[in-house]
């Protein structure tokens, strides 16, 4: 005769459930499963969109010809485009991995011919250059004449410092506190640095971002990265790409 402290003792060898448990882990099972999903769902729900940058590996090799500038960090003005890429487009070019483009470009202003896989996220964009013996090529001839910069004055942006790798889509997110050591491995590596302010400068969001003096944005700066900040500076058009010359004595974290 079963007493009713054997009914709810579980023995692992027999081919059936005691009577106390036979309700009592079913429902159990399923409300932890629904306890579970429910949680996962709302920790997703409140995580920020990562945006919809990406590798444009569905594009495949690029290879665009164009005049590339050396400062603050190498980009490409489009001269010869194809479906894709339009003439006159400027473009941020980086190395593979953490690594930029600084000791594969050429002489400043150069007619160069280059290829690599773009990575896109809206307005912005960057070729990764391929690597081997499909470094950038000078191309014979002079250069093309091209528009000035234009000076659009200074500013007081409020933003975050991103990598530019990242943030055009090589990380998702490329953006936020929990990307800030991948940021700052990416520029240590020279992979240029962008501001991605909250406000837009002529419809632009995303901005070049360069030193006092023109050239690269100093070391000093990398604490800053991945944190809300406002920061001084002029703003200069290059064709199609903003660069945001800061002055690192006006910066303050929000």
């Amino acid at each position: 005769m079963k007493t009713p402290e054997s009914r709810i003792f579980f023995i692992g060898f027999l081919n059936e459930w005691p009577d106390g448990l036979k309700r009592f882990l079913p429902v159990t099972a399923v409300v932890l499963i629904c306890l579970f999903a429910g949680l996962g769902f709302s920790v997703s729900a409140t995580q920020d969109d990562p945006g919809d940058g990406s590798f444009r590996f569905d594009l495949g090799r690029q290879e665009l010809t164009g005049v590339v500038y050396a400062k603050p960090y190498p980009h490409l003005w489009i001269t010869e485009g194809n479906e894709n890429f339009r003439a006159g487009h400027v473009m941020m070019l980086s190395g593979s991995g953490k690594r930029g483009a600084m000791a594969a470009v050429l002489e400043d202003a150069q007619l160069t011919k280059v290829q690599g896989v773009p990575l896109t996220r809206g307005d912005l964009d960057m070729l990764q250059l391929a690597g081997g013996q499909r470094k950038p090529v000078a191309v014979d001839g002079v250069a093309p004449d091209l528009p000035g910069d234009r000076d659009l004055g200074r500013w007081r942006l409020t933003g975050e410092i991103c990598d530019g790798k990242c943030l055009a889509g090589a990380m998702r997110p490329g953006i936020g506190l929990a990307h800030k050591a991948c940021a700052n491995l990416c520029l240590i590596g020279d992979i240029p640095p962008v501001f991605a302010a909250t406000g837009a400068v002529e419809g632009a969001k995303f901005f070049l971002m360069a030193g006092p003096d023109g050239g690269p944005m100093p070391a000093s700066m990398y604490d800053f990265t991945a944190v809300l900040i406002e920061v001084e500076g002029t703003i200069t058009a290059r064709g199609d790409l903003m660069i945001f010359q800061i002055d690192p004595d006006t910066m303050k974290i929000l």
